[in-house]
């Protein structure tokens, strides 16, 4: 069984960074043929010879198991609770195994949004497979966007470039935070060494001492935060004062110089150049538009 819909998008819809070509859901039972027939032209492919697309496609594997294979990849084990991306100009295959059932959905999409990220190196070629396990969340995601094709609502393709958006951030989320999980000494060190720095903004503790307190060197929980947040523990700490210092700077009267002092910034000066680095404006500033 397939369910599927094929949209067109105008230049102007181009100009929203992303746009949906295709979304659908397959569904086979064991020894059915694959790819079900109904594709538009340019998406049918034979699965020994495979294809190459001019857009990315995001599938979610929901039943089954099968073998995927890529240019880049070469060939690999899919299952249920898998996501595959397909990039454009990469050559690609997929399918069931001949002794799987299979239950699939897929959005295809293109547009700079989307070559940022690749060329951000935050997606790529080499690691097109994303192993997030079952999620009503993104099954939610597919069957809302498979309605909002149906529909075909003014503006459908901004609708449909949001999903595209939630459907890939969840993606990327949901494997790394598994991955992570793995280890829950280390989940639970970083969630009490992020609330003890948020308890002690408005005091001189250091993130040494914080370390200490831990039970784990400077070093290695300076790695270990970095890689469960993606920052260090001193720049964390520095942005969240500078978030207190907005705080303080809209309801107190307590000067800047009260402020640098009372977050704990060496002077104000420094304090000063922090926040207009962080902020794109002066302290001052930015207490006389907030008064």
């Amino acid at each position: 069984m397939q369910n599927s819909k094929y949209l067109v998008a105008n230049e102007r819809d181009a100009q929203w960074g992303l746009t949906v070509s295709t979304v659908g859901m397959d569904e086979l039972a064991v020894g059915d043929s694959y790819p079900t027939r109904g594709h538009a032209d340019g998406y049918f492919f034979d699965m020994d010879k495979g294809r190459v697309l001019n857009e990315y496609q995001m599938l979610y594997l929901v039943e089954g198991e099968g073998i995927f294979r890529s240019t880049h990849l070469g060939k690999a084990s899919i299952k249920a609770g898998d996501i595959f991306l397909l990039f454009p100009g990469e050559w690609h295959s997929y399918g069931p195994l001949p002794t799987s059932q299979w239950k699939s959905y897929w959005i295809g999409f293109k547009g700079k949004n989307m070559d940022d990220r690749v060329a951000d190196g935050f997606l790529s070629k080499e690691k097109p497979i994303y192993h997030v396990g079952f999620s009503s969340k993104i099954l939610e995601l597919y069957d809302s966007a498979l309605h909002a094709a149906f529909e075909e609502a003014p503006y459908t393709q901004q609708l449909m470039a949001g999903i595209v958006n939630h459907l890939i951030g969840m993606m990327y989320s949901l494997e790394r935070n598994i991955e992570l999980s793995k280890n829950s000494a280390h989940v639970e060190m970083i969630g009490r060494a992020r609330l003890r720095i948020r308890e002690t903004l408005e005091s001189n503790f250091t993130i040494q001492q914080l370390a200490e307190e831990l039970g784990v060197s400077y070093s290695n929980f300076r790695k270990l935060f970095k890689e469960y947040t993606g920052m260090s523990p001193a720049l964390y700490q520095q942005d969240l004062r500078l978030q207190r210092a907005k705080e303080l700077l809209s309801a107190t009267a307590l000067s800047i110089k009260e402020i640098a002092y009372t977050l704990n910034f060496d002077s104000p000066d420094y304090f000063s150049s922090k926040f207009r680095a962080k902020m794109g404006m002066k302290p001052s500033q930015f207490r006389k538009q907030n008064a």
